[in-house]
């Protein structure tokens, strides 16, 4: 994290789920260090039981175009619990937030024809899609939130995807190891058809208000 999100979109796959994005397209051929058992044969059983773990689930869940279901305000969770690292520490970031992000900003680059940087500012004066769904933690905790952000959708469309793009690749605040001399930065991919999905958003607002740090501050995808 350079002090800008960043999302590269990739070929022919906020440590931080929740995105303090960076919204990148490129191919993520890289390991995740933080899933690294010490070994490249470590790596290939795991790089092989999250794929059968996304197959599996794929087809639970298909159509993969269906709309997850959306709550009444009175539904919403008193206390949204937080998920991964709360306080992330890298320098560039807590810079950002004592500044109260106003200098952040969002880079769409990788296989686009429109490269773009877009502050908070701009993305809050895009249309927003507002929606309160529930978010499923692999821990096993479950809690309900109202999300309002501007569709992943747009932001692709108005960045123009090449015709080879294939993924879209998120890099985060958070290292991928949390040592000293460690520069790799976290981060997790999605394909296009979660891309544009409808309900697919970054989200800068959570239960009618900015997102805060422990939530994924200043962007989430969601």
């Amino acid at each position: 994290m350079t002090g800008e999100g960043l999302i590269r979109p990739a070929g022919p796959r906020l440590s931080r789920r929740k995105l303090l994005i960076g919204l990148g397209v490129g191919a993520a051929a890289a390991p995740l260090a933080g899933c690294d058992a010490g070994s490249p044969a470590a790596l290939s059983i795991l790089d092989k039981a999250e794929a059968v773990t996304k197959a599996v689930q794929r087809a639970l869940l298909a159509p993969r175009t269906a709309l997850a279901p959306e709550y009444p305000p009175g539904a919403i969770t008193p206390t949204f619990k937080p998920n991964g690292s709360i306080d992330p520490d890298d320098p560039a970031y807590v810079a950002l937030r004592q500044a109260g992000f106003a200098d952040w900003k969002l880079e769409v680059g990788g296989l686009v024809e429109r490269p773009m940087k877009l502050t908070l500012a701009d993305l809050r004066s895009l249309p927003s899609r507002t929606q309160i769904t529930r978010h499923d933690c692999v821990e096993g905790w479950s809690c309900i939130g109202q999300w309002k952000g501007v569709q992943l959708s747009a932001l692709i469309t108005a960045a123009g995807l090449k015709p080879q793009a294939r993924y879209l690749a998120f890099f985060c605040a958070d290292t991928l190891e949390q040592t000293p001399d460690n520069t790799g930065r976290y981060y997790e991919t999605i394909d296009l058809i979660d891309a544009f999905h409808p309900q697919t958003i970054l989200a800068y607002e959570m239960n009618f208000a900015p997102l805060k740090v422990e939530h994924g501050a200043p962007l989430r995808l969601r």
